[in-house]
């Protein structure tokens, strides 16, 4: 790994945290494309266009994370029972309410950005500035994704109060 500057057995420790992020983003996607097929009610048109735009993102994140495992010379967790197995996410039924989807979204975000914080530190002690800068990003935009949604239920529980 001369090219790249970093000590692949130090590396390791990152991409076992990558690995946990890559199927927390796996679980993530399925999520979103349960809650896309089965959204319904007045809250229909906004969210099932909104689900897939987020779930869209999620497919390139999932990508780009095993492309930056196999770019620190390890191989990316693969099968989804192994997902599974290393997710700090839980699926999710199909019989949720708008609101349910919506909630259930804004935890999994707390959930995955706690994950991410934990590859930007292990990344840190390694001074994989790569993996750091790549995270960061994410980070940024799943916050803001946050802000949307909940927004979105700000909106919806004014409406039930008013």
């Amino acid at each position: 790994m001369n090219y790249l500057n970093l000590d692949k057995s130090k590396t390791k420790d990152t991409v076992k945290e990558l690995n946990v992020l890559l199927a927390d983003y796996h679980m993530y996607y399925q999520k979103l494309r349960n809650f896309h097929w089965n959204i319904t009610g007045h809250n229909f048109f906004d969210l099932h266009e909104q689900f897939e735009l987020m779930y869209d993102d999620a497919k390139l994140k999932v990508d780009e994370i095993a492309e930056r495992i196999l770019t620190l010379r390890f191989q990316p967790e693969s099968n989804f029972s192994t997902y599974l197995k290393l997710s700090n996410l839980k699926e999710s039924s199909k019989d949720k309410s708008d609101v349910e989807m919506v909630e259930d979204l804004l935890h999994d975000h707390g959930v995955i950005i706690d994950q991410m914080r934990s590859v930007i530190e292990v990344a840190d002690k390694n001074e994989d500035e790569g993996t750091i800068d790549l995270i960061g990003a994410y980070i940024r935009e799943l916050e803001k994704t946050s802000w949307m949604l909940d927004a979105w239920n700000m909106r919806l529980a004014d409406k039930r109060n008013a």
